[in-house]
C-alpha cells in the first residue's frame, strides 16, 4: 500500500463520524423545522403528519452526504443547508408514498407506524405531496454561484425526483412485481428509486460550493455507486436481518415478489456485485487527494452493513 493511501485511510479512520452526523443531523434539523409550518398551523392535521414523518428519526444520510460534499469542495455548510434539508424532504415524501397500501403497503418505518397507519390514506398523500413541494420551496432559497445558477440547482433536484429518475423507479418497482425481469430492467429500477437521490444529493453539495466540472464528475461516480450499493445491500438486508434490527417489516419484497438481486442471482453473488460497486465508488473520490474524508466515511457507513 502507497503512503499516501495509507495516510487516507488514518483519515478516515481518526475522522469521528458519530460526531459529524450528530452535528450535521442538528442543523438540518433546525433548519427544517425553522422552514415548515408548526404543527399549531391551520390546518395542523396536515402539518402534524408532514412534522411526524420528517422528524421520525433516522441519521439524515443523504443531506449528510451534501454538505460532506460541499465540504470537500471548500465550500460553506450555510450554502448547502437548504438544499441539503430539500432533498431529505424529497426523500421523506418518497417514503410516505411508497409506504401506503397502493405502493409497498408498509405499516412501519424506523420502527414507528407509517404515516397513513396514523393519519389515514388520504392525509398521507397530501403530507407526501406537501413535503415535495417545500423542497423546491428551500431550493428556492438559495442564491446560486458563478459555475451554478439558480435555475440549475432547480432543475438538478427536480430532474432527480421527476418521471425520469425517482418516479420512473417506483413505477418500474410496481410494475415488476410479480413479474420475471432482467437484471438489466433491475439495476435501472434501482438507478432511479435510490441512486438517483442520493446522487443528486451529493451533486448538489458540490455546486453549492461552485465546484470545477472534474469535481461534480467525480461526485456523479461516487454518488451513483454508492446508491447502487446501497440498494444492493438492502435488498440483502431485507432477506437477511430482522424486522426489529431494519426498523421497517423485513421480507417484504420476498412477500410482494419483487424482484431483487439475492432473488435473482443469490445472495453470494449479490454480496460480490455490492463489493464491485463499493470499491467504484471508492475509487471515484480518488482526485479528492485525501480532502473527502467525510464523504469516505459516510460511504463505509452505508456500505459496510452487516450483509
Amino acid at each position: 500500500m502507497s503512503a499516501s493511501r495509507q495516510s487516507q485511510r488514518q483519515a478516515v479512520t481518526e475522522f469521528d463520524l458519530n460526531r459529524f452526523l450528530e452535528e450535521s443531523t442538528a442543523q438540518v434539523n433546525r433548519t427544517l423545522d425553522r422552514a415548515l409550518p408548526s404543527e399549531r398551523t391551520r390546518p395542523a392535521t396536515i402539518h402534524k403528519a408532514m412534522r411526524y414523518s420528517l422528524f421520525a428519526g433516522g441519521k439524515r444520510m443523504r443531506p449528510a452526504l451534501c454538505l460532506a460534499a460541499a465540504q470537500a469542495c471548500g465550500g460553506q455548510i450555510a450554502d448547502a443547508l437548504p438544499l441539503a434539508c430539500a432533498v431529505e424532504c424529497i426523500h421523506t415524501y418518497s417514503l410516505i408514498h411508497d409506504d401506503l397500501p397502493a405502493m409497498d403497503n408498509d405499516d412501519f418505518r424506523r420502527g414507528k407506524p407509517t404515516n397513513h397507519k396514523v393519519f389515514g390514506e388520504g392525509i398521507a398523500v397530501l403530507a407526501g405531496d406537501a413535503l415535495l413541494t417545500q423542497a423546491f420551496e428551500l431550493a428556492a432559497q438559495c442564491r446560486g454561484w458563478p459555475r451554478y445558477a439558480h435555475q440549475d440547482v432547480v432543475l438538478e433536484l427536480a430532474r432527480a425526483s421527476g418521471s425520469l429518475q425517482l418516479i420512473a423507479g417506483q413505477v418500474a418497482d410496481l410494475e415488476g412485481e410479480g413479474r420475471r425481469i432482467s437484471v438489466a430492467d433491475l439495476r435501472y429500477i434501482h438507478e432511479r428509486k435510490t441512486s438517483a437521490l442520493l446522487c443528486c444529493s451529493v451533486r448538489l453539495g458540490g455546486m453549492s460550493a461552485n465546484c470545477t466540472a472534474a469535481r461534480l464528475k467525480a461526485l456523479t461516480q461516487f454518488g451513483y455507486h454508492v446508491g447502487l450499493a446501497f440498494q444492493v445491500i438492502d435488498d440483502i438486508l431485507d432477506v437477511t436481518q430482522s424486522s426489529e434490527k431494519l426498523g421497517k417489516t423485513a421480507g417484504k419484497d420476498t412477500a410482494a415478489q419483487k424482484a431483487t438481486y439475492p432473488a435473482m442471482v443469490g445472495l453470494e453473488k449479490s454480496r460480490k456485485i455490492a463489493q464491485q460497486l463499493t470499491d467504484k465508488a471508492f475509487a471515484a473520490l480518488k482526485p479528492f487527494k485525501g480532502r473527502a474524508v467525510a464523504l469516505e466515511s459516510l460511504a463505509g457507513f452505508l456500505l459496510n452493513r452487516d450483509c
